[in-house]
């Protein structure tokens, strides 16, 4: 199957469904399986796959619970499965952005499942892209789906080397804040501007010397009491980019 992403669960094919109907993806579903007894019950979930397999052209079978195991990584599938082609992740033009919009750049987060809950995190928080560094995501998409909740299906994501991208960013006027300890101001105590991009690095490797040195601005969380570890790279995501939600809300 490594010509195929395999989707697993109702929330993860309903927004690969999603993303091909909108056309924010050229992913394309080549068939449904799911297993009779598991989804006896689900007539609804069942109808809406058969209408849809009717227009995107997928087909759509019944399969026996140890063929789907077989297919699965997880234990969360719910007896139904999607295989699909491969996405494509446009590389970054800048002549796309949105004024006054709020982009991510993740440099170095490697596992799946950390990736999947830091997307998660910034398309609830309103994030308009995010960046990735040139790299084989697809292999990963149904673990990102489904760690995810399909949100990686649904977000702008683009591709781009990380310093490029954050020249580019500069360039048009965004102020660039990395999500950095040393040398940094608090992150409740800072003023984001209107277009704003955000640099998250992984728990091990953190964000690049190159980018750094770029940066307008080091943003750091405050804690609630002395604490000498840190937040996991997903959490830390989801407190930084809910107060540049709340920031630009507080503006209107």
């Amino acid at each position: 199957m490594s010509d195929f992403d395999i989707f697993e669960g109702m929330t993860s094919i309903s927004a690969v469904i999603k993303s091909i109907q909108n056309g924010s993806s050229d992913r394309k579903i080549v068939k449904i399986l799911f297993n009779e007894e598991r989804f006896a019950k689900k007539f609804r979930e069942l109808q809406f796959l058969k209408h849809t397999a009717d227009c995107l052209g997928f087909e759509i079978s019944p399969i026996a619970a140890n063929e789907i195991d077989n297919l699965t990584s997880g234990t969360t599938h719910g007896g139904i499965v999607a295989i699909c082609t491969h996405r494509t992740f446009p590389n970054l033009n800048v002549k796309n952005l949105t004024n006054g919009g709020f982009y991510a750049l993740i440099e170095g987060i490697e596992d799946p499942y950390n990736f999947g809950y830091s997307v998660r995190s910034l398309y609830a928080s309103g994030v308009d892209g995010i960046i990735l560094p040139p790299r084989n995501w697809m292999e990963l998409s149904g673990t990102v789906a489904r760690s995810s909740a399909g949100t990686s299906e649904l977000a702008n994501i683009y591709v781009s080397d990380p310093t490029d991208a954050v020249i580019d960013f500069k360039n048009a006027g965004f102020e660039i804040a990395c999500a950095e300890i040393r040398d940094s101001v608090s992150l409740y105590e800072h003023t984001f501007s209107d277009s704003v991009l955000l640099v998250i690095g992984g728990e091990k490797r953190g964000i690049s010397r190159k980018v750094l040195d770029l940066a307008d601005t080091n943003v750091r969380i405050e804690y609630g009491r002395e604490f000498l570890g840190s937040l996991p790279s997903a959490s830390a995501i989801s407190v930084i980019s809910f107060e540049i939600l709340r920031q630009k809300r507080n503006k209107r």
